[in-house]
């Protein structure tokens, strides 16, 4: 309360006294004489009438968003009635340039000497200055959803969060300039606010994300409405710019009842997730969030953190297990080869399933070195088998993405000559759907390790990508037949018939055929039946670790 009983004029005074030394606006309006008076660096910056003037109501319409003067002119005519005696709002003014800027208004009422309910006191700052509002795209920023999450707990119990992406926003920077990307970021922004409905409210999170809070109970099947609307309003934004930036959006989905412990950490880590799905998936698509998928995310990530954690202790936690590979004789079978397959184990001691961690090893790159210290383990080994079977021949499986990215052809080299192995001693498999790629960089690593003498295998043969192609166009040494395909052909005179077929062709062009997956003796004869000059399986041996190899074929 103002029990010295300042004037007007004392008031304007003292802003103008502390104008100069601050980055905020002060301002008092008497609410007798319906005069406003605020801090002259407020006149620069917006699109305000004067540092003091008349009718104060009707004069913000020409720089209150229009969006926001209903709410503000609500709010301002219950503290002239005498409803409440403070005033703490946020919306938005409209600077010089006609931009919107978001502001926090605070202000209180206090009285004449006389004790009568006189002036509105008050405080205006510029939200964007403080991180929480982005002037570019005239939305709040992400650091605002935490002060208001609160406030949308009180008044919902159920709704959503869709974040949604601009696809291929860099592309549109780096052809068109920044300034007409904040163009994009703008025009979406308005997009998005137009379909919005009660108790809904978008913030901009980073350049080309934004975050929708529904408080009104929505349902997912809303928020997948909602995403196809604003997808629909873009099109038609796209066609009114007559197709100069083409461009789509991606959305997160994510249904807040559905989350324990919901909170802002939360709810930006899961929506990027969802957001972060929708755009792997194919882009210009909602996904809607699963918690299975994030825990599956969450665990490829602590693998990840594992396998580096690995490599940088000496790979430790990485093993190589070894599967013979046996040759068929008129005696029975001699051990040809053994097949190097890598293990991991966590430093907690859980075993990892290579279909689980080799995959994370790919997309991450960090099988690259792992693929280095197979081959040189591979190599080692085979020079101990040596010892016993001067023919023995080790064989390592290899990652298209070490063909692509890694010197692989001078590694190979440099391997064996440190290990003291011959090139034909070393066979490299490489699964159908890697080999297929019929690429420069594919052609040159084969070519390279077919002149040097290593013999190539094309693994998983009869599977998913099969194409009899490969083998005219990479000339493989050794065609290797998936377990899948031999226990159809075990089972049906049809694909037994096949494979025969096949292993005849394969022979035809000099070429060798390992069958896969034999467990059992009842196999072995049918397929020695077949002519297969290769088999590999339980029947022989499990892939076992290298001690135990030692000890069952060298000892």
């Amino acid at each position: 309360m103002n029990k010295k009983g300042y004037s007007f004029e004392d008031y304007c005074k003292i802003i103008e006294g502390f104008a100069s030394c601050m980055d905020d606006y002060l301002f008092i309006d008497d609410m007798r004489q319906d005069k406003f008076f605020i801090s002259d660096k407020a006149v620069a910056r917006f699109n305000i009438p004067g540092q003091c003037f008349e009718g104060a109501l009707r004069n913000f319409e020409s720089f209150v968003h229009e969006d926001d003067f209903e709410m503000l002119a609500e709010d301002i005519n219950k503290v002239l009635a005498g409803e409440k005696d403070n005033h703490d709002i946020q919306y938005r003014w409209l600077d010089r340039d006609g931009n919107a800027v978001w502001i926090n208004c605070r202000a209180i009422v206090t009285n004449d000497a006389d004790g009568n309910r006189a002036f509105i006191v008050g405080c205006i700052n510029e939200i964007g200055k403080m991180g929480a509002a982005d002037n570019i795209s005239g939305l709040l920023q992400s650091s605002q959803i935490r002060k208001d999450l609160e406030k949308y707990s009180n008044t919902s119990t159920g709704g959503y969060a869709l974040r949604i992406g601009i696809d291929g926003f860099s592309d549109i920077n780096e052809k068109f300039g920044m300034k007409y990307g904040n163009y994009i970021i703008k025009s979406v922004a308005r997009c998005v606010s137009y379909f919005l409905g009660e108790n809904q409210f978008v913030y901009h999170i980073v350049a080309d994300e934004y975050i929708i809070i529904d408080a009104n109970n929505g349902t997912v099947e809303d928020a997948v409405d909602l995403y196809r609307s604003i997808r629909e309003g873009i099109d038609w934004m796209i066609e009114e710019n007559h197709y100069e930036a083409i461009y789509t959006i991606s959305a997160g989905v994510l249904e807040i009842d559905s989350i324990d412990n919901f909170d802002y950490s939360n709810l930006m880590k899961k929506t990027q997730f969802a957001l972060k799905e929708a755009k792997q998936k194919g882009k210009n698509q909602a996904y809607v969030y699963k918690e299975e998928d994030f825990e599956r995310f969450i665990r490829n990530r602590k693998i990840l953190s594992e396998l580096r954690k690995a490599i940088e202790d000496n790979y430790k936690g990485f093993e190589l297990y070894f599967q013979p590979i046996m040759q068929i004789t008129e005696d029975g079978a001699k051990l040809y080869a053994a097949e190097s397959l890598l293990r991991f184990t966590m430093s907690d001691g859980e075993f990892i399933s290579p279909l689980e961690f080799i995959p994370i090893l790919e997309k991450s790159g960090l099988i690259i070195p792992v693929g280095k210290w197979i081959l040189d383990e591979a190599a080692k080994m085979c020079h101990r088998c040596h010892e016993k079977f001067p023919d023995f021949r080790i064989s390592v499986n290899l990652s298209y993405v070490q063909i692509l990215k890694s010197p692989l052809v001078n590694e190979i080299y440099n391997c064996l000559s440190r290990n003291g192995i011959r090139p034909e001693h070393l066979i490299v498999e490489i699964t159908e759907s890697g080999y297929l790629e019929d690429t420069r960089a594919v052609r040159s690593v084969w070519d390279s390790l077919r002149k040097f003498g290593v013999s190539i295998a094309i693994d998983d043969f009869g599977t998913g990508y099969s194409n009899l192609q490969s083998i005219s166009r990479f000339t493989p040494n050794i065609v290797k037949i998936d377990r899948n395909f031999t226990v159809k052909a075990l089972s049906n005179a049809f694909e037994r018939q096949l494979m025969i077929h096949m292993i005849q062709l394969v022979h035809s062009i000099n070429l060798k055929i390992c069958i896969e997956g034999i467990e059992t003796e009842e196999e072995l004869e049918v397929v020695k039946k077949m002519n297969s000059d290769l088999i590999q399986g339980f029947y022989f041996s499990k892939p076992i670790p290298k001690d135990e190899f030692v000890e069952k074929y060298l000892e």
